[in-house]
């Protein structure tokens, strides 16, 4: 019996509003605090490398995706030129990408709730599952509207942010640090204050706020008009990456000298209060809070999206491969929700460590999945020609900085091995590219289903 197929009910603004929403995230609103003070003003240039990097995957993507109608994942296209085992092992991790990183989310939404009432952590979290989880379960056209309004809110915030800073620096504010100026950016130590090191330290960080981004594609399957829309996206990620990342840290930067940022809370908190806004935490904890949710419904759909898709290609349960009556991968959205639910209440057992552990997992991972992408594109170009010359969308530069680009992850994942905090996560997430072997093995020789 053939598969039954996703709707296309996502149209432009859906589409563009997605590929905004995962290029502004928890990374930039939480992780810019740590990365901050990792890097200092050096930030803006670590943004601005893993930014381009990022683009010239989500190029390789977009032409690989619009190379052939009927690509729905990741997982169709590393099955067609890697091989199945490749297509296993990618898809199920790009499911435990969006699992780690939504997990981190929802415990986001626990602590952002508590700041305005007093109740149980696992109240909220349980209670935001079970609103995303009814949203979604209905129409895709539900998840595009909700992304479109989360990340509305995450543009007005930064618009606000980066128009507040022009203000402050035409009329030469005072706040309660200094006199706004643009000369903060490198009077308190330099460009590079803690050194290269520091600058390198940061990249982990940086490359987890740019998680997400690679969204635009899951959701190519359900785009209205994908020869259109998807190229549109993808084509907008570096204004996106100069305005909403090297825009926003740079007014962060110019308000208030790095030095009175803290790693342990939102610099965008911070930052309102120097100047003098009353409700800024709240109104901050307010988005941070909606970002969170955003990020987690995000995972919703990617997980869900890439269960539907393996249970298809027969790497998982065929029932997963099975849509509701609005063309919802219900059975993908359930399973996904309940290992959230699951993992939410045990990473609440070691708070402290646990946001650690999972973003940096999920970064790991997430390379994994880039690196796949360009790999495929590498042998997209060498095994069929004819495609890339008649693609209307070709990625620039290649295969020479696909290969820089490569070099460029493996690097990172290098530098994780020299710092304490990404270090224990670097060594154990092996461990899961191992059971993923073990379990394709058993598959294949039909010892599991």
């Amino acid at each position: 019996m053939a598969q039954q197929e996703l709707q296309r009910g996502l149209e432009n603004r859906h589409v563009q509003l997605i590929a905004i929403g995962g290029t502004i995230g928890t990374g930039l609103f939480l992780g810019s605090g740590k990365a901050i003070q990792l890097a200092g003003p050096s930030i803006i240039i670590a943004y601005l490398i893993i930014g381009i990097a990022i683009f010239f995957v989500m190029r390789a993507l977009g032409e690989l995706l619009l190379s052939k109608a009927g690509y729905q994942s990741f997982t169709d296209i590393a099955e067609d030129y890697l091989g199945p085992r490749a297509a296993f092992v990618t898809g199920w991790t790009y499911w435990f990408c969006w699992i780690m990183t939504a997990m981190a989310d929802v415990i986001a939404v626990g602590v952002y709730v508590q700041y305005w009432f007093d109740i149980p952590q696992w109240v909220p979290e349980i209670i935001c599952l079970i609103i995303l989880l009814g949203l979604n379960l209905l129409t895709v056209k539900n998840f595009g509207e909700l992304e479109f309004w989360f990340a509305l809110i995450k543009v007005v915030t930064i618009l606000a942010l980066i128009g507040i800073g022009v203000i402050l620096l035409v009329t030469q504010f005072k706040t309660d640090t200094g006199v706004v100026t643009v000369k903060n950016i490198w009077e308190h130590g330099g460009i590079f204050p803690h050194g290269v090191s520091g600058f390198l330290l940061s990249f982990q960080m940086v490359v987890f706020a740019f998680v997400g981004v690679e969204l635009v594609g899951v959701s190519a399957a359900e785009t209205s008009n994908p020869e259109k829309n998807i190229p549109s996206a993808i084509n907008k990620i570096p204004l996106r990456i100069l305005f909403f990342y090297v825009g926003s840290i740079i007014a962060l930067l110019c308000i208030s000298p790095w030095t009175e940022l803290s790693a342990n809370e939102s610099p965008f908190v911070k930052t309102f209060s120097l100047v003098g806004i009353p409700i800024a935490a709240g109104v901050i904890n307010f988005v941070v809070l909606t970002s969170a949710a955003s990020a987690c419904n995000s995972g919703m759909f990617s997980t869900s999206r890439i269960l539907y898709s393996l249970g298809g290609n027969k790497q998982a349960p065929s029932f997963f491969s099975k849509l509701n009556k609005h063309h919802v991968p219900r059975n993908g959205l359930l399973v996904s929700t309940l290992v959230l639910s699951a993992g939410a209440l045990l990473s609440k057992l070691i708070p402290e460590q646990a946001f650690g552990v999972v973003t940096t997992i999920s970064a790991i991972c997430f390379i994994w999945v880039w690196g796949v992408l360009l790999i495929c594109h590498i042998k997209y170009k060498k095994t069929k020609p004819e495609l890339h010359a008649k693609s209307k969308f070709k990625a620039p530069f290649t295969p020479f900085v696909n290969y820089v680009v490569l070099a460029l992850f493996a690097f990172i994942l290098v530098i994780m091995l020299f710092a304490d905090e990404t270090r224990p996560a670097l060594l154990l997430t092996p461990l899961w590219f191992v059971l993923l072997y073990i379990l394709y093995t058993l598959r294949k020789k039909g010892t599991v289903n």
